[in-house]
This record gives structure tokens, sequence and C-alpha cells, in this order.
């Protein structure tokens, strides 16, 4: 007896995985979950491998401005060596997670889904990035200069703990690293309409209290450091109204043509 042929078209790939049972995603997701603890693993053997030359660039930023470093515990070194390399790890790993988390969610979206998402990825590395080298070659040299500096005519040598040290490094690159995210952050909300441009235009001026707010509360007590900090925190709150507004032209002006086509 012949098989019945099935008349129906091949699915896509993507239809695919849209069909997929419970048990497929959950197999799909523990693959995925698998890949990026073994390339986080692998990142972190890389990282312990240089650990040494990354603490001593972090503690060449602070002997610079004439800090001398002491560890107050026999561990303190081995431990900013695996923290440095967790760190590492987590950075060198970021675009796996990334890629592995767009690659599961991929088959349940459009296509101009995929396109924002790849494109909110992408520019969430890049800008992450940026804060991260704009608090290590800008921020990073005059706050440690103008800390340095109190001590001056006191009498008192900072003999600063190497785990305080890189810790305080930590705290700077992270609060950068998110505070530069701003614009990704703006962008997607306004095109999933949470967040909208007129709002962001509205309360403008309670922002930028806001920024020189926080501004103050991360930096030394003096108007430079805090007006380098604001500074960029209010271009990137102008760059994202920008950008939030210009996408939003483009989505209207695509919804017009295809009102127009299908019209037609």
């Amino acid at each position: 007896m012949k098989r019945k042929t099935d008349s129906r078209p091949d699915k896509t790939p993507e239809q695919d995985g849209a069909n997929m049972p419970l048990s497929g995603h959950l197999r799909e997701l523990r693959n995925r979950i698998l890949v990026v603890v073994i390339v986080l693993i692998a990142a972190m053997l890389v990282g312990l491998n240089f650990a040494r030359e990354i603490v001593n660039v972090l503690l060449d930023l602070g002997r610079a401005n004439q800090y001398q470093f002491v560890f107050i515990a026999p561990q303190e070194m081995v431990i900013q060596y695996f923290t440095i390399s967790l760190v590492f790890a987590g950075l060198v790993g970021l675009p796996v997670i990334f890629y592995e988390l767009y690659m599961f969610m991929s088959p349940g979206l459009s296509h101009l889904e995929r396109i924002c998402t790849v494109l909110a990825l992408l520019f969430g590395v890049v800008f992450g990035c940026l804060g991260i080298l704009f608090a290590y070659k800008i921020l990073l040299p005059f706050m440690l200069h103008f800390m340095i500096g109190l001590s001056d005519g006191t009498g008192v040598q900072a003999s600063i703990s190497v785990a305080s040290y890189i810790s305080f490094l930590m705290s700077i690159f992270i609060i950068f690293a998110v505070i530069f995210e701003f614009p990704v952050v703006s962008v997607l909300l306004n095109q999933i309409g949470i967040l909208k441009v007129e709002w962001m235009k509205a309360f403008r001026r309670y922002i930028i209290v806001m920024i020189f707010f926080a501004a103050a509360i991360v930096t030394p007590p003096d108007i430079v450091s805090q007006v380098m900090v604001a500074i960029p925190m209010l271009f990137l709150y102008e760059f994202s109204i920008i950008l939030c507004s210009v996408l939003n032209k483009f989505r209207r002006k695509k919804q017009t043509e295809t009102e127009e086509q299908q019209g037609n």
C-alpha cells in the first residue's frame, strides 16, 4: 500500500521551532545553557592565566597616582585573581549568552522583532564596553588623583588594600557599564510602547537634576568630577531622545507604506 504523501509545504526552521513541543524546548534550553556553562568555565580558566597581568594593569593605574598597595590577608591576592577571572569570564561569555538567548527566542519572533533583538544585543555589548572604557580612561584617573590629593598636608600615607582597590574599580566599571546602556534600554521601552518620547522631553528638566544628583553620589565631592560624570549621562539621555524619535518616524513611515499597499 502506497504511503500518502504530505501535500503541505515544507516548514521553515522558524516554524519548526515555534511548533516544537514543550519537551523539545526544554531540551534546547538545556543544551544552550550547557554551551554557556562550558564557555564560561573555559573563559575563567583563560582569565586565571592572565589574571596577574590584568591585576597589574589595574594596580598601575593607582601607582601612577602615587598609591601604595598592601594585602592584609595571605589569600587576598589569590582571591583577587579569581575575582578578575570571573569578571573576565563574564565579559567574554556575555556575547555567547546573548547569542544563545537570541537563538532560543528567535523562532517565536517576527522578522522585524529578530532584527531589533539582534541590534539591541549588539549595541548593548558595545555601549557597555564604552562605559567601562570611559571609566578606565577618563573618570578613574581623575578620581584617584583627587582622592589621593585629600591626604596632602595631613602626614598620612595612603596604603590601600588590594581587595578594597579592586572592589572599588569593579563597582565603578559596573556602574558605568549600566549607565551607558541607557540608550538601548530607552529604545526597547519606546518600541514596546512603555516609554514615550514626549514623556522624555517633558521630564527633561527633572532628569537633569536627577543626573547631577546621581553624579554627586558616585563621584568624589568636587564639582569637576561631578560634571565629568554628568555630561556623558546628559549626552546619552539626549541621544536616546533623538534615536527614539528617528525610529518612531521610520516605523510610522513603514506603517503608512504598508497601509497604502493594502489599500491598493
